[in-house]
């Protein structure tokens, strides 16, 4: 099987099996989105989902929160990781969001970037879902995913690599639903150390899966990258 014919398959198993993916952070416009996607980071979704009604509550628009200091957001979100500095980070990013793009969450990468804890990897989450622009957030699960169905070499030992030959293989329109196709996969099925091969629809596509089954997962990982 070729690659071409591989991806083909591949693409046409997701949206057989996962039309409509979306993030499952919850949020009611850009700007919540933002917040959601910052303080998402190395924590779960599910505890995300659990802090952000009441922070949103308190700040419902960027404006509040440029107004507030990071000790009152601190209160809202210290059952999230890293709170303290997520909590500087939400409060910087909405003076920029306030002062610089009036209260308008930015398209492009570069002014994202501007704001405190909006690094690539976010940005590129706020332009595919807000914008619907054809970025790849590669977060830990698309980062081994990809790397264990063979989508991308050895040679792509960093997010931003991984990135770049992602989106060189999936069209434009294919994008922003592969970003959560991969992501979803990883979370729910391609779990980083008991992954359920034994309901897994694509081991067949899957370049990893047959060194699984002779030298377990563990010994398969050892010779892929890590984003750590």
């Amino acid at each position: 099987m070729t690659k071409k014919e591989k991806l083909e398959k591949l693409i046409a198993y997701f949206q057989e099996n996962m039309p409509n993916p979306e993030t499952e952070l919850n949020y009611n416009n850009p700007y919540e989105l933002l917040v959601a996607v910052i303080l998402s980071a190395q924590c779960t979704d599910k505890r995300v989902n659990i802090v952000t009604p009441a922070l949103f509550q308190r700040f419902p628009n960027p404006k509040s929160l440029a107004e507030t200091d990071s000790d009152e957001v601190f209160e809202y979100i210290r059952s999230i990781s890293y709170p303290n500095n997520k909590a500087k980070h939400l409060v910087g990013m909405a003076k920029i969001l306030t002062e610089e793009f009036k209260g308008e969450v930015p398209e492009s990468i570069d002014n994202l970037t501007k704001m405190p804890g909006v690094g690539r990897k976010t940005a590129n989450v706020i332009a595919s879902v807000v914008h619907n622009r054809p970025t790849m957030a590669v977060d830990t699960h698309v980062f081994r995913v990809s790397h264990r169905l063979g989508l991308v070499g050895l040679k792509s030992k960093t997010p931003l690599l991984v990135e770049k030959e992602l989106t060189k293989m999936f069209s434009d329109a294919v994008i922003p639903k592969a970003h959560h196709w991969l992501i979803l996969h990883g979370r729910y099925t391609c779990l980083a150390r008991n992954p359920k091969c034994e309901v897994c629809g694509i081991t067949d596509l899957c370049k990893s899966y047959p060194k699984i089954q002779k030298v377990g997962i563990a010994e398969v990982d050892k010779k892929l990258p890590s984003i750590s």
